[in-house]
């Protein structure tokens, strides 16, 4: 089940009736879906985490620029699988080109992604192995 984490200044994600949370939600299921069947779908998760101004610093700098750290867990396998050729590089652009959808081209250079693989018989769905 890809299961991406999101962390972002909290101003970013613009207060509580702003609809960017829920703009950064789809556009991320959709990045994932450019590598992954529609089936897929139903088992993207997607958390966001506002980091408080001053809590964020790139460089050995406190910034107050958006600078987003995605990461998005899965099955290893997922990651090699030969249905999916080229899934890392993939899917590195295209979360890449989600945030920047929905943040403005002004954090390109600031998104960071990192992918992370769980080893087959690590994780479960429903209480049970997967």
């Amino acid at each position: 089940m890809p299961h991406f984490e999101v962390q972002i200044h909290e101003e970013a994600l613009g207060g509580e009736e702003s609809p960017i949370s829920g703009q950064l939600i789809e556009k991320l299921t959709d990045a994932a879906l450019t590598v992954y069947p529609e089936s897929f779908r139903k088992l993207v998760g997607v958390e966001l985490f506002g980091v408080p101004a001053g809590r964020w610093g790139v460089g050995g700098k406190v910034t107050e620029e958006p600078s987003p750290l995605v990461t998005l867990r899965s099955r290893e396998g997922l990651f090699h699988h030969p249905d999916f050729v080229g899934a890392p590089a993939r899917l590195i652009s295209a979360i890449t080109d989600a945030v920047v959808a929905v943040l403005g081209e002004s954090v390109r250079e600031r998104v960071m992604v990192r992918l992370v693989g769980i080893p087959a018989g690590r994780s479960g769905l429903g209480g049970e192995l997967t």
